[in-house]
């Protein structure tokens, strides 16, 4: 049974960038051409820990299509691999 399942569909798998913000319990979930690339701005952001805060504004592929977030508001970044059909 769990055969005839799984013949015909073929799993894809894809990458998103959770971005985690100051009070909020949901990530955001964000889907770019290049999330590794996302991921690594970000994650340098959050290194840096600058005293000014700045504005990131970025197009994305998914349910979300822009957003623009306060750089000194991210706590986390995360990148996610999801499987879809």
């Amino acid at each position: 049974m769990t055969q005839s399942f799984t013949q015909g569909n073929t799993l894809k798998k894809r990458m998103s960038v959770l971005v985690f913000l100051k009070g909020t319990t949901a990530p955001l979930v964000l889907y770019v051409d290049n999330p590794q690339a996302l991921y690594e701005e970000l994650s340098q952001i959050l290194k840096l820990n600058s005293q000014t805060s700045k504005i990131i504004e970025k197009n994305t592929l998914g349910p979300v299509k822009k957003v623009c977030i306060q750089s000194a508001q991210i706590c986390a970044v995360a990148l996610q691999e999801e499987a879809y059909m």
